[in-house]
Formats: C-alpha cells, structure tokens, sequence
C-alpha cells in the first residue's frame, strides 16, 4: 500500500518505462506520473513531492528543465536521474545544479531502491559544489548525510583523469569479458569494480576476495569451496566463493599474491567456467564474471615467470589503470563530505569540515591514496566533539605538502592497515570472537568493526 506521507512524481516519455516503475514504486509510495517535462513541470508548480524521478533525455522540455523547476521550489524535493550511457556527463551537470543522483538506463530496480531510500534519508540537497575557498573565517562546508555504500566521485569533465575510466567501465558493464584494475594501492580498484557490477546486466551477487589476506591453501578452500573431509577441520561441505557468485561477479583483489598452482586452477576458470571443489570429483559449471586488481606489474611479473603469460591476458582484456590521488584531487572535497557524513553516522555525532581544512586536505600528498585519506578523516572524526567543526589546525602535518614530497616505496602506505588489521585479529581473540565485545575493547562502534572486517577480509 502506497504510503500517503511519501509522494513521488516519475517522469519519462517513454510509457513502457513510466508504467513500469509506478507500478513497481507504487507498492510503497504514492506515485504520480508525468509523460512530459511540461506535465512534470505544471505537477511541481500544484503539489510538493518528496522525490522527482525523472527522465534526462526527453523531447519538449527536458530532465533539466524538470530539475531547474524543483529546485526553485521553497522546499525542493530530491531530484533522481535516468540517463542512458552517452549522457553521462549530462547527469553530472544535473548534480552539479542540485540533483541528488543518477541511474542509468537500463534501470536496476534494487539499484533505484538504494539511491531512493538514501535520497529520501537525507536532507537539504547539497548546493553545486565548488572550489573550496582558502578563507578560514569561511563558514562551514554542509556534509550531505550518508547514503550508504562507498559513493563514487563521478568526473565532471573530460579533463578529469577518471572520466575515461568511468566511461569505459561503462561501456564494458554490459560484457562478460574480464577487466584488469591497476594502479597503487588505495586508489579505489574495489569501488571501480562494483560500479562495473551494478552497471551490468548480471543478477547474482558481488563476491570480494581479498588474494593477499589469505594463504595459497586457503585462498584455493575459499575460491573454490571443498567437500566434507577433504582435510582436517572440513566437518562439512562449504560452498566456495566461485559458487557464491554464480549469475555474479567475483573480485579479486591482488591478484598478483596468488601462486603458481591456484594460477593454473584459475585458468580453467576463466576458460571453460568449471571447477571442482577441494577434495571433490563433480565438475562444477559457473556463470560469472571476474574483475581482478593488482598494485604490481604483471607484466614484469611475467617476464620473471612468476605470473602466467596466458592467465595475465585472460585477466587483462580490458585493462583500466586507476590514477593515484594526487592527480585527482578536484576529488578530495567531495571524498572529505563523503567520509565525515558516513564516519559521524556510525558514530552518532555531527561533524562539519571548515573551508580552510578542506583546502589543507586538498593540498596534502596522500601516499596511500583514498584509503589514506579515508583513515585520516575517520580519526578527526572519532576525535571530534558532537556537533564540532574540523579546522585546519585539527589536520596533521606528517603528510608532506604538495610539490615537496620526497620519494617512498609506496608499499609504506600499508603498515598503517596491516597493524589495524593484528589488532582486530587481537580483540577478537581476546574477546572470544563476540564482536560487541571487541568492538567495545577497541574503542570503536560495531558498525566499523564489521566495515573493517569486511575491509581487511578477516
């Protein structure tokens, strides 16, 4: 039954799409439907709606011009639009004008559940962004709520070193072919390859494998699952990652960690989609698509025969090299918002971030890239009081500035993970595997200790 407090309008010219989604919305919401942007534009004018949910190509007036007469509205709903690849650029200026999201076309009903329930969960809509201003006395930047999931900050121009990569991550979303994700560490391989997944056509689940967490006899038990009594401790059949993700997509994060003999096994994978389980004889057909991810060099790996030649081209038949931060930093204003909303959600507190800590933020060299970035905002806001502002003089120096950084291994970046990752492993020892428990020893919420479990593949 449609819920009479919560009123969407869905606008589209396309009547199969219109009537689908007030049928399918209509369950919950009290739909209205509009087959134009002139009709969706008299409706806004006579009623206020929670939501828009509009169409961004349409013939009369257009998606933006839904959206300009929303947002002029005293109390503007959350704006939500459907845009098909090759106006994806569109859609950005479309949030740059105060649009909360977009989806595309074709639509992923669980997909446009997500982004409605987050729209619909947050408050005013977040102005178009801009530069930061170096001004300390500035007021402070609003941080929209959190939507839930990792967000993605989607290029605005063709300038920007990420658009091409979103671009063909796009257009490749639909296939069944492999991609390879490079790049140092921390640069958001992971969040690329879900966008791949939820951008494709695939209905089974995305399976993250995080290869270097797991030894080579363990990671083969997790890929491949294993039979009762195929080892010691094997009390019972188990289902293994490649099972999981059938009809899905598998993640394979590091892939340069894994050894010679799980290579060969991933081979037959990629090549006939059939395995075996440990200790098992059944002949096992899966339908999924794998998307790896490596900091290393494969190719040099393979010229030191420590990576299969032929394994490397099934993985790399599209290769999509991910740019470290520092050549992305028009990212770090909406990564910081993105971050404070999400660490002060699972924190119970409200945090802002000033003009002049932004643009400290920005300026930083971040060796470890987002997840660095990512750490560093989770500390000021576990340390911030309820209701604080994070200043420029709350950002730490140890980052060098921009223009001054000396050279370092990159792989440095990660001592700062693998510590948090034996002290979880630690509490959870010491606590008996109860979660609350160790999430109370740690001085965290349970909230992050399951993200970190999640994260660090404990």
């Amino acid at each position: 039954m449609a819920h009479d407090a919560v009123k969407l309008l869905i606008v589209d010219d396309e009547f199969n799409t219109r009537e689908a989604l007030m049928r399918y919305l209509g369950r919950k919401f009290d739909v209205t439907g509009a087959e134009n942007g002139s009709e969706a534009i008299a409706q806004l004018k006579e009623h206020d709606f929670a939501l828009v949910l509009t169409d961004l190509r349409m013939p009369d007036a257009d998606g933006m011009s839904v959206l300009d007469a929303a947002m002029s509205k005293a109390n503007p709903p959350k704006c939500i639009m459907l845009t098909a690849y090759g106006s994806i650029s569109e859609a950005v200026t479309a949030m740059k004008k105060g649009a909360f999201d977009f989806v595309t076309k074709p639509v992923k009903l669980s997909k446009l559940e997500e982004v409605i329930a987050a729209a619909l969960a947050a408050g005013t809509p977040p102005a178009a962004q801009e530069t930061p201003a170096v001004a300390e006395s500035a007021a402070p930047l609003p941080v929209p709520p959190r939507s839930g999931g990792k967000s993605i900050v989607t290029p605005d121009s063709a300038d920007d070193p990420m658009f091409k990569i979103y671009q063909t991550a796009l257009a490749v979303a639909p296939s069944k072919s492999t991609v390879l994700l490079t790049g140092e560490s921390g640069t958001g391989k992971e969040v690329i390859a879900r966008f791949i997944h939820d951008n494709s056509r695939r209905k089974g689940l995305f399976v993250p494998v995080h290869c270097a967490a797991l030894t080579s006899t363990l990671l083969e038990s997790e890929l491949f699952g294993y039979e009762k009594g195929a080892f010691t401790g094997a009390s019972e059949r188990r289902r293994g990652r490649f099972e999981l993700a059938d009809g899905g997509t598998v993640f394979l994060d590091e892939i340069g960690e894994i050894d010679a003999a799980t290579q060969v096994k991933l081979l037959r994978v990629l090549e006939n989609h059939s395995f075996e389980r440990v200790g098992g004889t059944e002949t096992l057909d899966c339908d999924l698509r794998v998307v790896a991810a490596t900091n290393k060099d494969l190719k040099e790996m393979v010229k030191n025969g420590t990576f299969r030649e032929d394994l490397f081209y099934r993985l790399s038949v599209i290769n999509l090299e991910l740019p470290p931060l520092r050549s992305r930093r028009q990212e770090i204003p909406a990564l910081v918002r993105s971050f404070v909303a999400e660490f002060s959600s699972d924190n119970g507190k409200n945090v802002t971030v000033s003009d002049g800590a932004m643009t400290k933020l920005q300026n930083k060299i971040w060796r470890g890239n987002i997840r660095e970035l990512r750490n560093c905002i989770e500390c000021l806001v576990v340390l911030a009081a309820d209701g604080s502002v994070i200043d420029s003089a709350d950002i730490p120096d140890d980052t060098t500035d921009a223009g001054t950084a000396p050279q370092e291994d990159t792989a440095n970046s990660l001592n700062l993970g693998e510590s948090e990752r034996e002290l979880i492993i630690r509490a959870l020892a010491e606590c008996d595997n109860n979660r609350a428990a160790a999430a109370r020893a740690l001085g965290i919420s349970r909230r992050t200790l399951y993200r970190k479990l999640e994260e660090f593949g404990i």
